[in-house]
């Protein structure tokens, strides 16, 4: 195992976080909130410091790192960034314990929302800004990964290759970063244009900033207690539906619009996807439940973001829990088993099924009948993540259920944990205290949230790597 290589890597995780505590100390300078000047110094320094010690350390080390090592570098860089980020959360005035910090960090990196915090309008506005902020790089990690590392041939348990159309020739230094540059650009691009049409709505400056860091990147923190006293009038319903709709779609779908005349070749899965949203708000509609309210839970659901304007005395939160374990784009910020690999399950039975009826039939063996072909390691991988995910669910809900919260919101938040969503008013899960979980099921919730972002088979791989040495 080349820990040199994956030092160097991971050095370049800690700067961002230097970054933010930089951009939170100016913030804090120029608001007045000096009590908390500190914990963002202190974050500052301690990042630096690891950042490059961790360089230093693998600076002259061979900068190519297999596989296997990737994944390694994936899982490290979410603790040791988590362990960044929560500097701020332990050191505050609110008394945080270090699992709560975490458990708070590592629900920002992920996307997934689940808090500590009960009463947000008391907390520090500089807090409330690094916890949108931890989403937005944790976002954009992601993203790298997916791209970068997700997308390698060796094992593309992501199959990112039916519906990315980039380069995924990653060899070369410079094509890395060209990549990387690529990624940064439309994902910036993309929060400015949310943050515009937040504040064209009407969106106060500050709540604006937040939730655009929350919606580009599929994440659940809120800089209020409640949505709707963010989000009241229609626009701005309006703006939140398109908002949750960028993240659920396919990354790069910015980039081939505004380089591309065809698209619809590249983005079958993109258009399944609003389709199936559509079918799913008609299918609640004629169940009495409509307006713009039941369109924000639907694609927010679908985005793996999970927030709702729809009160908690609804009986549709079955429902919204199958549509995000579908999950958004192969190329997203969204978790879940996405649409695509059911997509393959499914079309690859139903020929079984045809095969044995008819015998010499023409088998169309195409994705969303695409150009792009269904192979048998498409079909195993599918197969692999299915099993994962209920392999997962099953053990984090017996981890949960004993802590005494009963076998339905055990297997709920077990499902929401593994699809990166927090636990809204449409699951009927909004009242949980996370702070009175017992320390095993915090823990267990860290490391699922992780494993609900890269998936369970990562970890696969690396156990086999290390028992079957070749």
């Amino acid at each position: 195992m080349n820990f040199k290589g994956i030092s160097f890597y991971l050095s370049l995780f800690c700067f961002p976080i230097s970054i933010l505590a930089f951009i939170n100390i100016l913030y804090a300078s120029y608001f007045d909130f000096f009590l908390s000047i500190d914990t963002y110094f202190s974050t500052l320094i301690i990042s630096l410091i690891t950042g490059v010690g961790l360089f230093y350390y693998g600076k002259n080390s061979k900068k190519n790192i297999d596989f296997i090592e990737q994944l390694v570098l994936v899982i490290l860089s979410y603790f040791l960034t988590s362990l960044l980020i929560a500097i701020p959360f332990y050191l505050s005035n609110y008394q945080v314990t270090l699992i709560n910090s975490i458990f708070e960090s590592v629900s920002g990196l992920t996307g997934t929302g689940f808090s500590i915090f009960k009463d947000i309008k008391y907390l520090d506005p500089t807090l409330i800004l690094w916890r949108s902020s931890s989403q937005w790089f944790g976002g954009l990690f992601f993203l790298f990964f997916l791209i970068i590392i997700f997308s390698n041939k060796s094992f593309n348990y992501k199959m990112t290759n039916l519906s990315y159309s980039g380069d995924s020739n990653f060899k070369s230094e410079e094509n890395i970063k060209d990549n990387l540059l690529k990624i940064f650009i439309i994902y910036s691009v993309l929060s400015i244009i949310i943050l515009s049409l937040l504040n064209l709505a009407g969106v106060r400056l500050f709540n604006s900033l937040n939730m655009t860091m929350t919606l580009v990147s599929g994440g659940g923190f809120l800089p209020t207690e409640n949505i709707d006293k963010i989000i009241s009038t229609n626009f701005q319903k309006i703006v939140l539906i398109f908002s949750l709709i960028i993240s659920m779609l396919n990354f790069y779908l910015l980039f081939n619009i505004l380089n591309k005349n065809i698209l619809i070749k590249e983005h079958k899965e993109d258009l399944y996807l609003l389709v199936l949203s559509i079918i799913f708000c008609l299918f609640i509609y004629f169940n009495n439940y409509q307006g713009l309210d039941l369109m924000i839970s639907v694609v927010s659901s679908f985005a793996n973001s999970g927030l709702t304007l729809m009160e908690s005395n609804n009986n549709l939160s079955l429902y919204f829990l199958l549509i995000t374990i579908i999950g958004g784009s192969l190329v997203s910020n969204s978790s879940g088993i996405k649409l695509t690999r059911l997509y393959i399950l499914l079309k690859i039975t139903s020929l079984e099924i045809i095969k044995l009826i008819s015998p010499n039939s023409i088998i169309n063996k195409t994705i969303f009948n695409s150009d792009k072909k269904i192979s048998d390691e498409h079909v195993k991988i599918s197969f692999l993540i299915f099993i994962s995910f209920f392999l997962s669910l099953f053990i984090l809900s017996s981890l949960l259920v004993v802590d005494n919260i009963g076998f339905e919101r055990s297997f709920k938040l077990s499902i929401l944990t593994l699809t990166n969503t927090v636990n809204s008013e449409m699951f009927n899960m909004q009242n949980l205290n996370f702070t009175n979980l017992l320390t095993s099921s915090k823990i267990s919730l860290i490391l699922f949230m992780i494993i609900g972002k890269i998936e369970l088979i990562s970890i696969f791989l690396i156990f086999k790597k290390i028992l079957f040495k070749d």
